[in-house]
């Protein structure tokens, strides 16, 4: 069985892209062609549409998709094992993340954890709460950082409580306040992070009994600070997000404090490799 094709396959439907599959494998795109090519001949089914603006995975490739997956964990799950019978201490742990975790957390904790194990690789897989839930559940990631509590067939580590700030323009009026008022949410001119239904934020005005006077939505955390900078109005994000950014702007601590709880999720403890499990020790006990 040469694993190399299926996972050849599982990057470039991951990536939607030849070049990209080919980047993270280390292969040329010519290579990653070939193996794609070799896989449809054995099995006798086209897997990919390619065309100009990537690639596309046909019906028969979904059908087969969660099944090489899964090969590709066991193969990964199998190598890990034989190492850890040899006293290897290698491998790669694959992380679910968001980008306030990834700038201010992950560089630090990774350089502090390879001191230790230096043969260790990582690889981070960036989206929102949804997607590394689902990551994690499809096997695509061996764990992952999230708001908890998570769905109920997952395991998590609390690691951190962040708090949820109000952030104003430089020259707000209330910018001297020592607490923002909750009953100012109402207000004022605010700005909503699109975040699916329920979120951190969204709970802070069904606990409070308010409803926001929300002018703008935007998805990025950093079109809103900008926004907001401007002038066009107040809105609430994660301490997290607002650490080591240059915009101008207030933060202020909500009169009623608000969190929201951070920690690592994965599948199963007792499944994971030893890479994994010594990566959630060392942030269990750092």
């Amino acid at each position: 069985m040469n694993i190399q094709k299926y996972e050849a396959f599982l990057k470039t439907v991951e990536y939607g892209s030849l070049t990209k599959a080919a980047q993270v494998l280390g292969y040329t795109q010519s290579a990653i062609s070939h193996m794609l090519n070799a896989l449809e001949s054995e099995w006798g089914v086209t897997l990919l549409l390619r065309d100009r603006s990537g690639v596309c995975i046909t019906s028969n490739g979904l059908q087969l998709l969660p099944i090489v997956r899964n090969v590709c964990n066991a193969n990964r799950e199998l190598i890990s094992k034989v190492r850890e019978l040899h006293g290897l201490e290698s491998g790669t742990i694959r992380i679910g993340t968001f980008t306030s975790v990834s700038v201010n957390w992950l560089p630090n904790m990774i350089k502090n954890f390879n001191r230790k194990y230096p043969n260790i690789n990582f690889e981070l897989l960036h989206g929102d709460y949804n997607q590394i839930e689902n990551w994690v559940m499809e096997g695509r990631a061996d764990c992952g950082f999230l708001r908890l509590p998570p769905r109920a067939d997952l395991e998590s580590i609390f690691l951190e409580q962040d708090r949820l700030m109000v952030i104003l323009p430089e020259q707000h009026p209330l910018a001297d306040y020592e607490f923002f008022p909750i009953k100012k949410l109402t207000e004022e001119p605010f700005i909503l992070v699109e975040a699916g239904p329920i979120n951190e934020i969204s709970e802070i005005f069904e606990r409070n009994h308010i409803r926001p006077n929300v002018r703008f939505t935007a998805k990025e955390d950093f079109a809103i600070i900008s926004m907001v900078e401007s002038g066009l109005g107040i809105s609430i994000l994660p301490e997290l997000v607002l650490n080591r950014t240059p915009y101008k702007i207030i933060k202020k601590e909500l009169e009623k404090p608000a969190y929201r709880k951070l920690g690592i999720v994965l599948k199963d403890t007792n499944h994971a490799s030893p890479a994994v499990k010594g990566f959630l020790d060392f942030l269990h006990h750092s």
